[in-house]
């Protein structure tokens, strides 16, 4: 048992892409949980690329992150102490945006979820049974209304929402094109069953590419990107095509800039195209159905997964820039305690 409390806190807002010195690390005496309170010890702290308007001034869809503040984020803990009769030490839970970037954190009941490890191991629950499973599920099937043929082209394909949105893609009858950063990231796309890939880094013209591999169009366009793929796929556009905007992390490098786009309006009227922002904050009704199917096709192998681990807290800004920088392959978590049902 750790005997104090280390905690990552911002020390500036970053200009352009952060840097690993825009966090220093501090310590503090253990919190003591009130009542109604429980005390719970971080296993895996969460890093994703939302976090990245967390520590901007600008406004933004999440609580913000001041200079000072610890920073931030999801976690999967064990309970340490409780004062409250239905959690007792030993549960396991998930905190989706608040625990924040540190050893021990005192939680309510309303920010946690109890996790069930007999319908998925540890990890699974900042994944597919967490926001990021109810991302890609709710935003396809309800957002971007998926039918049976649909071309659905997905943006940032290998990490975790976009692992997750092609394989229920291909579930629900689709054609899934990936758009990720390296052929390895394409081969691990086309093993989740995703039937063609483009890497964004090497074709020398996006929109050119998005035609070759989308000759007749692209129906569903789920975007966790912006960007030069944005751009690329709106001109590429099926008739009464659905744009899902879920993501922006292609501009971490340029919080504070004038936007531009969009520009390609003439393909927008033409095609008669639907583009929606999306927050998954907005379906809480959809959540229990999206657990639910997600986790019955888990349990019948129809649903994959994969993780990018990094051992120990001093480690996590570090994680949380190669998710900024594509260069985690599948969900990236940090690993800052003790999993006792050796999950990983």
């Amino acid at each position: 048992m750790l005997d104090s409390n280390r905690q990552w806190r911002l020390v500036s807002y970053p200009e352009g892409m952060p840097s690993e010195s825009d966090w220093e690390m501090s310590e503090s005496p253990i919190p003591e949980p009130g009542d109604g309170e429980m005390l719970v010890r971080a296993i895996y702290l969460d890093v994703a690329p939302y976090m990245r308007a967390r520590i901007s001034p600008q406004k933004n869809y999440a609580a913000g992150v001041g200079p000072g503040d610890v920073m931030l984020g999801g976690a999967i803990g064990e309970v340490v102490h409780s004062n409250i009769p239905a959690y007792k030490p030993g549960d396991f839970v998930v905190s989706d945006t608040t625990f924040g970037w540190q050893d021990f954190a005192v939680l309510s009941p309303s920010v946690v979820r109890r996790i069930d490890t007999d319908i998925a191991p540890l990890p699974c629950w900042l994944d597919f049974m967490g926001l990021n499973g109810l991302t890609a599920y709710i935003g396809l099937v309800d957002a971007g209304q998926i039918k049976p043929g649909d071309t659905v082209l997905i943006s940032a394909a290998a990490g975790s929402v976009g692992q997750i949105a092609g394989q229920i893609a291909k579930l629900a009858g689709c054609r899934a094109i990936a758009v990720t950063s390296s052929e390895e990231k394409i081969a691990r796309c086309r093993e989740l069953g995703y039937d063609a890939g483009i890497n964004y880094r090497t074709e020398p013209d996006l929109a050119a590419a998005v035609a070759r591999v989308c000759p007749e169009g692209v129906d569903v366009f789920f975007d966790n990107t912006a960007g030069p793929i944005h751009d690329a796929v709106l001109q590429n556009l099926a008739m009464h095509s659905r744009i899902i905007v879920c993501g922006t992390v292609s501009l971490a490098d340029r919080f504070g800039q004038p936007n531009i786009g969009p520009r390609f309006m003439r393909e927008i009227l033409f095609s008669r195209a639907r583009i929606q922002g999306f927050l998954v904050s907005d379906y809480q009704h959809r959540s229990q159905e999206a657990r639910t199917r997600l986790a019955s096709w888990h349990r019948s192998g129809n649903l994959k997964f994969q993780y990018d681990i990094a051992d120990g807290l001093e480690n996590t800004p570090n994680a949380f820039l190669r998710v900024l920088t594509s260069k985690n392959l599948g969900k990236q978590l940090v690993r800052v305690g003790e999993d006792r049902q050796g999950s990983i």
